[in-house]
C-alpha cells in the first residue's frame, strides 16, 4: 500500500462572499508517494503546494471548508471521510511558520505532547523525545523556552515533534523559507539523517532546487493546479521546457553543466556538487570532458 496515492485530484476554498467565484486551487493531481521514498513538490509561490499538503492530511477541507473531488488515498484512508485527529496518529504535516506550532513551555515538553496524547507511558515518551532531539540536534536545548529560539531551532522543535509521534508520512511545506544558511543546512541534515535511519514516506514542498536535488528521490512540479512533471531530479532539472514553463530554478550546478553541454557538447546532469566533482576529475584524468 502506498503512502499517497492521487488520481485527478481537484480542490477549491469556499466562496468568500456569494456570488463570487470559487475556482479550483488544484485542477488535476495525480502523485504517489511510496514507503521510504521522498518527493520534493516544487513550484511557483501560489502553485498551490501548501493547499496541497493539506489535502495530503484532511486539513483541506475538514477545517478549511471548500471542494476536494478526485480519489485520494494516505495509508490506505481517505482524508474526506477520516478524523484528521485520527490521521494525525500517522500522518504529521510541518508548517511553514514553525513559531506558530509551538505552544509548551519547553523544548522537551513541546515534544512529548503529542505522545503523551496517545497514551503511551512515560518511559516511551521520554524514549521518543530523546531520539527525536536527538536527530534534530536539540537535546542540548531542551529546557530551552521554544520562545528563545532561532528560526532555524523552532523549525527543528517542530520536526521533532511529529516525529516524535512516528508518523509513517511527513510532510514538510517549505521548512526552509525565511531561513539563514545555516538553519537551511540544519534542516536538511536533519531529513537527511531521518532518511537513513527510518524508513518513512516524506512530501518536501519547497522552492529550494539545491535541496531538492539532493534530498528527493523525485521532484514533482506543480503548475496551474496540476503536476506536469514527476521525475528524477536528473532528468527534471534538464528538461529546459519544462523548466521555463513553470517557473522552478535549478541547481547553480545544474546551471553550470547546462552551460557546459551548449558549449563544449558535452553531456553533463549534475544536480549535486559531488557528482560535477567526480565526472570533472575523471575528465581531467582523461584528458577531455564527458
Amino acid at each position: 500500500m502506498a503512502a499517497v496515492e492521487l488520481e485527478h485530484v481537484a480542490f477549491a476554498y469556499p466562496r468568500l462572499a456569494p456570488g463570487l467565484p470559487c475556482p479550483d486551487v488544484l485542477t488535476d493531481v495525480s502523485l504517489r508517494v511510496e514507503a521510504g521514498e521522498m518527493v520534493a513538490l516544487m513550484g511557483r509561490t501560489g502553485s498551490g503546494k501548501s493547499t496541497l499538503c493539506m489535502c495530503l492530511n484532511g486539513v483541506a477541507p475538514q477545517s478549511t471548508g471548500g471542494r476536494l473531488s478526485g480519489e485520494i488515498a494516505i495509508l490506505g484512508q481517505d482524508p474526506r471521510q477520516t478524523p484528521t485527529a485520527q490521521l494525525a496518529r500517522h500522518v504529521a504535516l510541518v508548517y511553514q511558520d514553525a513559531e506558530s506550532q509551538l505552544f509548551m513551555p519547553t523544548v522537551e515538553e513541546e515534544v512529548a505532547f503529542g505522545p503523551g496524547n496517545l497514551g503511551l507511558d512515560r518511559n516511551e515518551i521520554a524514549e521518543r523525545v530523546a531520539w527525536a532531539l536527538h536527530l534534530v540536534g536539540m537535546e542540548e536545548l531542551r529546557q530551552r523556552p521554544p520562545s528563545q529560539l532561532s528560526g532555524g531551532q523552532m523549525q527543528r522543535v517542530a520536526i521533532a515533534a511529529n516525529l516524535a509521534m512516528l508518523p509513517r508520512l511527513l510532510i514538510l511545506d517549505e521548512p526552509f523559507a525565511g531561513l539563514d544558511p545555516a538553519g537551511r543546512r540544519q534542516i536538511a541534515q536533519a531529513i537527511r539523517q531521518l532518511r537513513a535511519e527510518r524508513e518513512i514516506a516524506m512530501v518536501l514542498a519547497t522552492t529550494n532546487a539545491e535541496i531538492a536535488a539532493e534530498s528527493a528521490d523525485r521532484i514533482a512540479l506543480l503548475h496551474e493546479g496540476r503536476i506536469v512533471l514527476d521525475d528524477a531530479p536528473s532528468r527534471v532539472f534538464f528538461d529546459a521546457q519544462i523548466m521555463a514553463e513553470t517557473g522552478v530554478g535549478r541547481p547553480a550546478v545544474a546551471e553550470l553543466a547546462a552551460d557546459l553541454n551548449r558549449q563544449l557538447g558535452t553531456t553533463y546532469a549534475w544536480v549535486s556538487a559531488s557528482q560535477a566533482q567526480a565526472d570533472l576529475a575523471s575528465a581531467l584524468d582523461g584528458g577531455h570532458p564527458a
